[in-house]
């Protein structure tokens, strides 16, 4: 059920059954976010994703692509209330 005066948003995956649960809060944040999102796109590239999100209002906060070799690394983003998140290379990326 949902908690008097906060949104929640439940997001789960068909085909694995994992489920992320957002409750929004009235609180603006004011520390380090103490859980971070590591992304890895199920299809495309990470770079599409990167760009996927930020045209959606995102920002890049670090951008790690390549620091180890071509193809390699992540990007860090955040979204517009400044929770980060990192998008990884996708599976087919990796093989």
């Amino acid at each position: 059920p949902n908690l008097p005066g906060h949104e929640e948003c439940m997001i789960e995956d068909p085909e694995t059954g994992h489920r992320l649960l957002f409750i929004e809060v009235p609180e603006p944040k004011s520390v380090k976010n103490r859980v971070h999102l590591d992304l890895r796109p199920r299809e495309g590239t990470r770079d599409e994703e990167v760009e996927r999100v930020v045209a959606l209002g995102a920002t890049i906060v670090a951008d790690f692509r390549d620091r180890w070799g071509p193809g390699t690394g992540w990007v860090v983003l955040a979204d517009p209330e400044g929770n980060e998140l990192c998008i990884l290379r996708s599976e087919g990326e990796l093989a």
